[in-house]
C-alpha cells in the first residue's frame, strides 16, 4: 500500500480543495530513479524525501496532520486523539494496493462521547492499474465502485454485519491495521520519550548494538543505556554505570540528545519496516549535518530496501540542496487560509540552481518580514 493523493475541504483553515500530491510529477532521470524516486508499480513513481517550506505560521504543521490524518486511516481505519476537530471535513485519499488504484472518500464528524472521528458518506472505488494510464491514474473514468461481496469476511460470517461509524471501511480493503507512517511531531514527550523510544526498539525488533550507534552520534559519553522498567533504567555514562529514574535521566541528557534518540530509533524502524516518516520542524535541537544524514538513508537504495519515504518541514533551506528533484517540495502560505504549491509546477526556478540560494533571494515569498523586525527594534530603542 502506497498512498498517492490525500485531498481536503474543510479542513483547520485549509482553502478548500487543499491536495498533497506525492506521485513523481517531472521527468524522471536514471540518476532520479537511482536516488531521488522509489518505483512502486511500472512507471509508477512517489519521492524518497518530501519537504514542506515557508515562514513560521504559514501553514507547513497543517500539511504534516492532514498526511497524518491519511496514513492514520489508512493504517488503523480510525481518527482519535488529534489536536483539531473532525467537523465537516471532507476527505479525499487516492492510493495504490495490490495492483489497484483505489479512491476513497468520506465526511467526517466527530463523536460527542469522546475525541473520535465518525466515517460518514464512505464511498470506495477501485481501478486496474496500468503503466500506460499512468499520467490518468486520478481521473474518473475507469473507476468502478468496490463491490458489496468484498465488504464480507468469509470465514466469520457472524461479523458481516456493518462496522461502526468510528470504523472505516478501508477495513474491508486493507484488512490488517499496520503501520503506514509516524508522525514525529514538535512537541516534547518528556520523559514518556525514552519509553516510546524502548517501545519502538521492542515492537520493531531492533537490535541492540543499533541502539548503541544512535547513543553515539548524539552523545559519546554514552556508552550503553538500558530499560529497566517504565520508569528506570541502567545507564553507562563516561565508564560510570549508574541507575536512575526517567526524570533523572531527562536533566541527564540534553533535550536534543533525548529527542534525537527517539527520532533515529523511528527512522531505523522506518527503513527496516517500509513504512513513511512524518517529521515536523525537522531541525528542532539537530544540527543540520544530522538531518543532511537522514535524508541520505533514505535516498540509499542499499539502506532504504522497503521503499520507505522521508517527509518533513523545515527551515533548514540548505538541507534542500540535497534534493535533486524540484516536485517534492512544497511552499506553504497563508493568508485568510492556508494555501499550498509546488516548486516544479507553480515556479519558475532554473535546476542547477541551488534551491537555498531561491530560498534566501524570496523566491518563494517566504523570507522573514524585515521590515517587522526593524520596526520592533526601533520601538525597543524608544
Amino acid at each position: 500500500m502506497k498512498l498517492l493523493r490525500v485531498k481536503a475541504n474543510h479542513f483547520k483553515n485549509c482553502a478548500y480543495g487543499f491536495t498533497i500530491d506525492l506521485v513523481a510529477k517531472s521527468r524522471k532521470t536514471a540518476e532520479d530513479k537511482e536516488y531521488e524516486l522509489q518505483e512502486i508499480a511500472p512507471d509508477l513513481f512517489v519521492y524518497n524525501t518530501m519537504a514542506f517550506i515557508g515562514k513560521n505560521a504559514s501553514g507547513k504543521t497543517t500539511a504534516m496532520e492532514l498526511l497524518d490524518m491519511a496514513y492514520s486511516i489508512l493504517g488503523g481505519f480510525r481518527l482519535e486523539e488529534k489536536r483539531y476537530s473532525y467537523d465537516g471535513i471532507e476527505l479525499e485519499i487516492v492510493f495504490y494496493h495490490a495492483g489497484m488504484i483505489f479512491l476513497y472518500e468520506t465526511r467526517l464528524e466527530t463523536d460527542q462521547l469522546g475525541n473520535r472521528a465518525l466515517f460518514k458518506d464512505e464511498r470506495l472505488h477501485q481501478k486496474k492499474y496500468y503503466k500506460t494510464n499512468v499520467k490518468e491514474i486520478y481521473r474518473r473514468d475507469g473507476f468502478e465502485q468496490v463491490p458489496e461481496l468484498q465488504f464480507s469476511i468469509p470465514s466469520h460470517k457472524e461479523l458481516n454485519s456493518l462496522l461502526p461509524d468510528d470504523t472505516s471501511k478501508l477495513f474491508y480493503v486493507l484488512r490488517n491495521k499496520a503501520t503506514r507512517a509516524i508522525y514525529f511531531d514538535s512537541y516534547e514527550a518528556g520523559t514518556d520519550t525514552y519509553r516510546l523510544m524502548f517501545n519502538a526498539l521492542k515492537n520493531y525488533d531492533i537490535d541492540s548494538d543499533i541502539l548503541t550507534g544512535v547513543l553515539k552520534i548524539f552523545d559519546e559519553n554514552i556508552e550503553s543505556l538500558e530499560m529497566l522498567d517504565e520508569k528506570n533504567y541502567k545507564l553507562t555514562f563516561r565508564g560510570e554505570e549508574k541507575t536512575i529514574s526517567d526524570t533523572q535521566l531527562i536533566y541527564l541528557l540534553s533535550s536534543g540528545t533525548t529527542k534525537g534518540l527517539l527520532l533515529y530509533v523511528l527512522m531505523v524502524a522506518s527503513l527496516k519496516e517500509g513504512f513513511d516518516l512524518l517529521i515536523d520542524e525537522v531541525e528542532n535541537h539537530f544540527h543540520k549535518t544530522l538531518v543532511e544524514n537522514m535524508i541520505s538513508l533514505y535516498k540509499d537504495k542499499g539502506v532504504n530496501k522497503h521503499n520507505a519515504t522521508l517527509i518533513f518541514t523545515t527551515h533548514y533551506c540548505e538541507v534542500l540542496d540535497q534534493m535533486g528533484r524540484q516536485d517534492n517540495i512544497w511552499i506553504c502560505k497563508s493568508g485568510k487560509q492556508v494555501t499550498l504549491s509546488n516548486m516544479y509546477e507553480d515556479y519558475q526556478i532554473r535546476p542547477e540552481l541551488l534551491k537555498s540560494r531561491q530560498y534566501y533571494n524570496n523566491a518563494f515569498q517566504t523570507a522573514v518580514d524585515y521590515e517587522a523586525l526593524l520596526i520592533l527594534k526601533q520601538k525597543l530603542r524608544d
